[in-house]
């Protein structure tokens, strides 16, 4: 059962021209609502990519765009006080567990500081319901599985991960004494059409096709819970009008509510780990060549699995993400094609 709330469907989107944000800002604007959709624009992957997303959001009238980085004090203050959204869905953030090794100072300022001056924008116009991106990479070396949002999650092993449990524990602190209504998501391995460049699906994807040898980080004795982008989008869109509500008399068995304060963590994945290998598998069978291997050791700061409860998720929404791999990977595979014109 959801908590319907009355909107006029004008929402903020963080990262919009990010593989997330622009599957994100196309469903919205399907369902009509105006977006404003904020990206800088950086250059940590093909910069191309990004613009022709933009372009693609921007042939709709109720779009804005704005490339400015979130992180410049009072920006998103000034943005919200002219916009008013009833919705902030916020996916700008450095990402990427490996070059958070190489340069944690972006993750530093791009997950932590515009987290904090989205915050304070917020405390000032308030909007109906935040919703924000976290990730599955907080719950570290947990071993119990799968991972639940009440399980304890306190040992990060890579600095993006630990600025994303910084911005679950501001926003918490935010939510407690300003009262502003905030869900936490936290994704797991997506993937799909759009993606991004430097997530191994698609590097996987490129060198196939080129010929050439894929690193395979623990010799593949891996396994992660991947998750559809169609599925993440629409999950994201019907927690929209699920809002935390600490008086709500509606009980969920695996709420993670918090006791004091309208903020809730909600898992987003499939529920199937599957064996990285098999996932390779997938992609040698859709486009019908053979990966070459490169077979190494396991990476720092990365996990030996990640597998979602999304029973809360289910509860919230009644829905559950259910693309089986074959099916998404041929999807990607697909685009990947069209795009690169293979």
């Amino acid at each position: 059962m959801t908590v319907k709330i009355q909107i006029n469907k004008v929402a903020v989107v963080t990262g919009a021209a990010g593989f997330i944000g622009f599957h994100i800002c196309k469903y919205l604007l399907k369902k009509g609502w105006r977006v404003i959709g904020i990206d800088n624009l950086n250059s940590y992957y093909d910069v191309s990519l990004k613009k022709n997303r933009e372009k693609i959001l921007k042939k709709n009238k109720n779009y804005r765009s704005i490339n400015k980085n979130i992180e410049k004090p009072k920006l998103l203050l000034s943005i919200f006080k002219e916009e008013s959204p009833d919705v902030v869905i916020h996916l700008g953030a450095q990402a990427g567990v490996r070059y958070s090794l190489k340069n944690p100072r972006a993750y530093f300022e791009s997950n932590i500081l515009s987290t904090f001056e989205l915050l304070e924008a917020s405390k000032s116009y308030p909007p109906k319901h935040m919703l924000l991106a976290s990730t599955s990479s907080v719950y570290g070396v947990n071993k119990k599985m799968p991972f639940r949002e009440t399980d304890k999650a306190d040992h990060q092993v890579s600095f993006y991960a630990a600025t994303k449990k910084t911005t679950e524990n501001l926003a918490h602190s935010y939510s407690h004494v300003f009262k502003l209504p905030i869900t936490m998501f936290r994704f797991f391995t997506v993937y799909g059409p759009w993606g991004r460049p430097d997530m191994a699906y698609f590097k996987f994807t490129d060198k196939i096709f080129k010929g050439l040898e894929i690193d395979v980080y623990n010799e593949g004795i891996m396994e992660r819970d991947f998750t559809y982008i169609d599925d993440l989008s629409k999950a994201i869109y019907l927690l929209i009008n699920v809002i935390p509500d600490m008086n709500n008399d509606i009980k969920f068995k695996y709420d993670s509510l918090s006791h004091v304060a309208p903020f809730r963590i909600v898992n987003i994945g499939n529920s199937k780990p599957v064996k990285l290998l098999d996932f390779i598998k997938a992609i040698e069978n859709n486009i019908q060549l053979k990966a070459k291997k490169n077979m190494l050791p396991m990476q720092i700061g990365d996990v030996y699995s990640t597998w979602a409860c999304s029973k809360l998720l289910t509860e919230l929404t009644g829905f559950k993400p259910k693309t089986n791999v074959n099916e998404g990977v041929k999807e990607f595979v697909k685009w990947f094609k069209q795009y690169y014109q293979i």
